[in-house]
């Protein structure tokens, strides 16, 4: 099969000041095939922006949904983060993690909404991300549910801090949240500690089930790789997306 045509794409960079973060925010905006600015599209803010876009293949499962899979056209939001400031982020603990969330909400949004014709409701955004980009994703559905309804996590961080808030957090029904996690996840070395991902997610799993969220949840062999996620990616987008 001719594959050529799933990187004939559009792919726009974008630079945001963030007074909240007090620096430059690089932006990676996914435009789809037969993009038209009278149509309006749901839209997938994704964290580690540029890893989702080169590692994850982000664009190229997409487009290859969009034209032989029966995937809703969508825009999709590469958010680029420095990793010396990454954790700081995107951790519930981290101290610019409050700063993050409000850029999110009242910069990048706003951002966004001004320049593409991106659906402006909780259940068309979708907050995707991997590891402690999951994390931060969940929380901003925690934070902004009247603007995050859905939440793409893949391989999740999901600690003790997030399943506190998660428990304090009561009814999680308007909540659609996809968990993915590898079965090989058990000790996962990061800059933090080493973590079992699997044991945090099923607990997790169970916290948000207890909360009434619309849960999905898969478990199987992989690690905490681009290259367990990447080749999961295009059936999870299909789970939002599916037209």
């Amino acid at each position: 099969m001719d594959t050529s045509r799933y990187y004939q794409r559009t792919v726009v960079k974008e630079t945001l000041y963030s007074n909240r973060l007090q620096e430059e925010r690089q932006l990676r905006i996914y435009l789809p095939p037969g993009y038209n600015e009278v149509l309006s599209y749901p839209v997938l803010y994704c964290q580690d922006g540029e890893q989702f876009f080169n590692f994850g293949r982000l664009a190229t499962s997409l487009t290859a949904g969009i034209l032989d899979d029966g995937l809703e056209p969508a825009i999709a939001v590469g958010v680029d983060v420095d990793t010396a400031t990454r954790t700081a982020e995107y951790a519930p603990e981290g101290e610019r993690h409050d700063a993050y969330l409000r850029f999110f909400a009242e910069e990048l949004l706003p951002f966004v909404e001004e320049r593409y014709p991106v659906r402006r409701t909780a259940g068309e955004r979708i907050a995707a991300g991997d590891s402690l980009g999951g994390t931060v994703s969940l929380h901003l559905a925690l934070a902004y549910p009247h603007l995050f309804g859905n939440v793409l996590s893949l391989s999740g961080a999901f600690f003790e801090r997030t399943r506190l808030q998660l428990e304090e957090a009561g009814d999680l029904s308007q909540l659609r949240i996809h968990m993915l996690v590898g079965l090989d996840e058990t000790e996962v070395k990061t800059e933090r500690g080493t973590f079992d991902f699997v044991e945090a997610n099923r607990l997790t799993r169970e916290i948000l089930l207890r909360a009434g969220a619309n849960l999905t949840y898969e478990e199987k062999p992989g690690k905490h790789l681009w290259g367990f996620w990447q080749q999961e990616l295009p059936a999870i987008l299909r789970l939002f997306l599916q037209a």
